[in-house]
């Protein structure tokens, strides 16, 4: 499976989700082999992650030192099984580039609880911001990641 994760600049949400996403998968080999990347829809290609990203990721276990930003491509889009994004904004932008039927928001997927469909952004915040985010993305991903089981049994 080619899991796609996808955000604005590919700086902050979509690589620690696509970090936190691998991780989980790893440790679940009933989930079945996955490929798990990230892009942006207005990304800076070769941008490093960000300084609250890269710093949560470390204390977490993870390791962001590696992570390039990477702009969204149709490629990608056709490439990838799943794709996953932190708004509704960035599904929209993967439906144009003809994802539409593998598109969804990582809440909507994940089944967010109080009905909103956006990872709120930390970039340009404090470390707080950065650590509640990915508490989020954490929870979305574990829901995110019984829906993957569930579907793959059909």
């Amino acid at each position: 499976m080619n899991i796609l994760l996808v955000c604005s600049g590919n700086t902050c949400r979509s690589p620690l989700a696509a970090a936190i996403l691998a991780d989980k998968l790893a440790a679940m080999p009933d989930v079945g082999p996955a490929v798990v990347q990230s892009a942006g829809i207005a990304a800076w290609d070769g941008t490093p992650a960000s300084e609250g990203s890269y710093l949560v990721a470390i204390e977490r276990g993870l390791d962001l030192s590696g992570h390039r930003a990477r702009m969204l491509t149709a490629d990608q889009v056709r490439d990838a099984d799943l794709i996953l994004t932190m708004s509704e904004a960035h599904a929209r932008r993967v439906a144009e580039l003809g994802g539409e039927q593998k598109v969804f928001t990582l809440a909507e997927y994940g089944g967010y609880s109080d009905g909103r469909r956006d990872i709120p952004d930390p970039m340009g915040g404090d470390v707080a911001g950065y650590r509640d985010t990915a508490t989020l993305l954490d929870a979305l991903l574990d829901r995110a990641i019984v829906r993957m089981r569930a579907e793959r049994r059909r």
